[in-house]
């Protein structure tokens, strides 16, 4: 008779479609874009901007693009490493601990992972966003949603949430053991790209409202962590990647990636930093993605195909991307210690 687990831990990703078809990458997209953590206007102009413009037109094209990186046998690469870091992480934890892993949008939703988990009656549960860096439209909506759901729970487990690790020093290990891998040396220049922000959230996140953040983030917020907001904590991984790869300034570029819409962004956007660099005779680019923990449609199509072609374009030879840390028994080992708190 097996032992009954007294401690629940949830691993929470942003999420992938079911298929790579315009029908279910059309659900997720709406799914995603009318959280209005991620798309902070008013309900109508989400609505409106959401399901009348953006999915319309992007949902036949990100399908199309979700083909180009869908395994047949494994299907979507960021549900395989997703699936891979649930299970590695129960072998580590062991009995006493019940793994549990849920999407922020589409499937497995966080609703169905709590369902389960309610009548296991855990003594504690464990929340861990799978993003480094703390963002209200990532590891904020994931909190959010889950408050929502236990709300109606009549029995409450010892509930904690694990907002940020942007700096784990193991972790940062793993993204410079991937990045030595490469060969350095043999690249003209690096690039650190993360998904990008609308500028006005980072704002946000100070009550009174009067906090104006620029494009490129207060002076401050590159030189010193800051638990709410994101820029800094994006700054904070690259120093510490920075410190254990012993890069000089001039030889790498913080910037950010996937931008949406028309309204200003935090900067350096990467496409304009592809344009500098190209310019400045860089021929030869080797990325780290550090705000994504498995590799995904960002890194294997955004860097490798779109930005690669971007650069080439530009006059650059090659874009070559660091693996994520998928499932590096060291990201395991991570993800173990911050199960356990």
């Amino acid at each position: 008779m097996s032992k009954r687990a007294t401690k629940g831990v949830l691993l929470v990703q942003l999420g992938t479609p079911d298929a790579p078809t315009t029908s279910d990458v059309r659900r997720y997209l709406t799914e995603f874009l009318m959280d209005p953590r991620v798309m902070d206007i008013s309900k109508l102009g989400r609505t409106l901007l959401v399901k009348g413009v953006i999915v319309p037109k992007r949902a036949p094209q990100s399908a199309a693009t979700y083909r180009t990186i869908w395994d047949e046998e494994t299907g979507s690469p960021l549900m395989y490493y997703s699936e891979l870091q649930r299970d590695l992480l129960q072998a580590e934890l062991g009995e006493d601990y019940h793994v549990e892993l849920a999407m922020r949008y589409q499937n497995p939703s966080i609703e169905s992972a709590l369902k389960k988990m309610e009548g296991m009656f855990f003594e504690s549960i464990r929340v861990i966003a799978l993003f480094p860096q703390y963002a209200s439209a990532t590891t904020g909506s994931v909190i959010d949603r889950v408050m929502e759901l236990m709300r109606s729970w009549q029995y409450f487990p010892e509930v904690s949430f694990v907002s940020s690790y942007c700096d784990d020093d193991e972790m940062v290990g793993v993204y410079a053991e991937h990045g030595r891998k490469h060969d350095i040396d043999s690249y003209d220049h690096i690039l650190f790209s993360y998904h990008g922000l609308p500028v006005r959230q980072l704002g946000k996140v100070d009550p009174s409202g009067n906090l104006k953040c620029p494009d490129f983030g207060c002076e401050s917020c590159q030189v010193e962590k800051k638990p709410h907001c994101y820029l800094s904590q994006c700054y904070a991984t690259t120093r510490a990647i920075v410190k254990k790869l012993n890069l000089s300034k001039e030889r790498y570029t913080l910037c950010f990636q996937s931008r949406l819409g028309k309204t200003p962004w935090i900067q350096p956007y990467t496409s304009d930093t592809l344009r500098v660099l190209a310019e400045k005779g860089v021929k030869k680019l080797l990325v780290f993605s550090p705000a994504f923990v498995a590799d995904c449609i960002e890194t294997l199509d955004e860097i490798l195909v779109e930005y690669a072609d971007e650069f080439k374009a530009l006059g650059g030879e090659e874009v070559a991307m660091v693996e994520s840390l998928n499932d590096d028994p060291k990201w395991i080992n991570v993800l173990k210690r911050l199960a356990i708190g």
